[in-house]
């Protein structure tokens, strides 16, 4: 008989459901994971488990990082509303006020805000990119800004999967003087007491779970992507998926160049607790322990329904805020829980952090067993459910 996969942290009696749950994912299809959750501000569910590596030899530790992938989009998209908010960025002034070189092949008119709601029409580039570019910051900024869009800015969405970093964390750099990790570490992270890194130090390196996969049904999204390249596969959205390929290349993900480097849209590293904390705050009012992150009109702004319907990426609906993704209640695909009010951002394989203001919690997942999903993972959903049964 096989021992029971290990799980520690610490769980409030009345969310028992989400820690069995929890238990039950780890030992049929789940490597290794953290899920947390705050209430109110308090940290009522703070559980991690199972193992970094697939031969089973490193149990899970409190303090194991993992990559969320697209999570990060919200992390960054929290740089971008503090300078809003702060009154050093626009949102509704063209992008090429803080970036010349932006206005190029006719897009001198796009706003700030389009670049947060995936309407700018820039979800790829359509030259031929090698897969080193995908460390070159300048290079990728460069081919961005002589990129003509994809369709009318504004007109439609489509999810800007890799660009997003690249096209906000410019804006950052160009506005705050500091790269997007940089702008991250010193203005959230650190005040928040926040172990989450967008650009990891190699002393990290052992605390990292490197990224596998599981088992898991086909998502709709994914068949439908794959449907899509298939008609056109050198179309957009092959484009705006591997333009580099650099991802998709073996080993790519979990070597120290991918760590280090900073991908505002990709690969943030960090762990459940630090999600749900700062989703915690933002489901609060934006205060915690003291520390600013977002005053609660930016929240309501950041929250409020941008973009909405078919998504010319994903291939399925959509409904974004600016720089979070929504929840869609009556979707199969991207449901945050029952509230329509809920934000956050998933991450492809699984990885979750959103907040709900009106039932004020914050929520956070995050695994190194990649899942066949991008908006919403069984394993988060099921987790979630059991959230709001608790409630």
């Amino acid at each position: 008989m096989s021992e029971p996969v290990p799980i520690q942290g610490d769980c409030d009696p009345r969310f028992s459901r989400v820690r069995e749950l929890f238990a039950e994912q780890l030992e049929t299809r789940e490597l290794g994971a953290s899920v947390a959750l705050t209430l109110e501000g308090r940290a009522v569910i703070d559980l991690w488990g199972g193992f970094c590596d697939e031969e089973r030899t490193r149990p899970w530790q409190r303090d194991t990082l993992v990559n969320v992938w697209s999570v990060t989009k919200g992390m960054t998209a929290l740089c971008a509303l503090r300078l809003i908010e702060r009154g050093e960025l626009e949102l509704d002034a063209p992008v090429a006020r803080t970036w010349p070189e932006f206005a190029k092949c006719g897009k001198e008119h796009i706003p700030v805000r389009q670049l947060l709601n995936h309407r700018a029409g820039l979800a790829a580039v359509r030259k031929p990119l090698a897969a080193e570019t995908l460390f070159d910051w300048d290079a990728m900024c460069t081919a961005l800004a002589e990129q003509e869009p994809w369709w009318e800015p504004g007109t439609a969405h489509g999810y800007h999967a890799t660009t997003f970093g690249w096209l906000v964390g410019e804006v950052v750099r160009r506005v705050s003087g500091k790269s997007l990790g940089t702008f991250f570490r010193e203005e959230v992270a650190g005040p928040l007491g926040l172990d989450f890194h967008i650009g990891l130090d190699a002393v990290h390196d052992r605390r990292v779970a490197p990224l596998t996969s599981v088992t898991q049904p086909e998502a709709g999204e994914v068949r439908r992507i794959g449907e899509a390249i298939l008609v056109d596969p050198q179309g957009l959205v092959v484009k705006a998926l591997a333009n580099p390929p650099t991802a998709l290349l073996p080993g790519t993900t979990n070597s120290r160049a991918w760590r280090a480097a900073e991908l505002p849209a990709l690969n943030g590293h960090g762990h459940a607790r630090a999600l749900a904390r700062v989703y915690g705050a933002l489901a609060c009012g934006g205060e915690l322990d003291g520390r600013h992150v977002l005053a609660p009109e930016t929240i309501a702004a950041a929250r409020s329904e941008e973009s909405f319907g078919p998504d010319l990426v994903l291939q399925v609906p959509t409904r974004i805020g600016l720089g979070f993704m929504l929840s869609q209640p009556d979707q199969t695909d991207g449901r945050f829980g029952p509230n329509p009010g809920t934000f956050g951002h998933p991450g492809a394989g699984g990885a979750l952090g959103c907040a709900d203001p009106e039932a004020h919690l914050g929520f956070g997942y995050a695994m190194n067993g990649m899942g066949q999903n991008i908006l919403t993972d069984p394993r988060t959903q099921q987790l979630l459910d059991a959230v709001y049964a608790s409630l």
